[in-house]
């Protein structure tokens, strides 16, 4: 196998759960080959480098095997190798993302039923 369907190999390399799903990632030019956008039957060969953004991440991912067909996880991830810059940004943003939620000063926990029926009296006085 020479070359395969950018969506079909997304697909069978478990980035996205169906390729509909990874269709409409590339025509919401979520997916990049070489930092160009692409459309999803661009066959693609080994040694592409692939940006792919998902959610919060963005990962760099260098194509090393071509699959026109879903295995497990274990066989998909040997398709692909991510770049060590993209890995190390992807853990740094994490922990960012992390430290910038645990600053947020939010309720310990939640309140009580005792609780809830004050703040709704308190509620409906403001009301009144």
């Amino acid at each position: 196998m020479d070359k395969v369907r950018l969506d079909k190999w997304l697909w069978a390399a478990r980035f996205f759960k169906t390729r509909s799903l990874a269709k409409q990632a590339i025509d919401g030019g979520k997916i990049h080959c070489d930092g160009q956008r692409v459309k999803p039957s661009k066959e693609i060969p080994v040694g592409v480098k692939l940006t792919i953004r998902q959610g919060w991440d963005e990962k760099v991912v260098e194509v090393i095997a071509l699959s026109d067909q879903r295995r497990g996880a274990p066989e998909a991830a040997l398709l692909y190798n991510e770049t060590a810059d993209s890995l190390a940004r992807r853990e740094a943003e994490a922990a960012q993302r992390k430290l910038v939620r645990g600053a947020g000063v939010g309720p310990e926990r939640r309140p009580t039923k005792k609780q809830r029926r004050q703040i709704h009296r308190f509620l409906e006085q403001d009301d009144s």
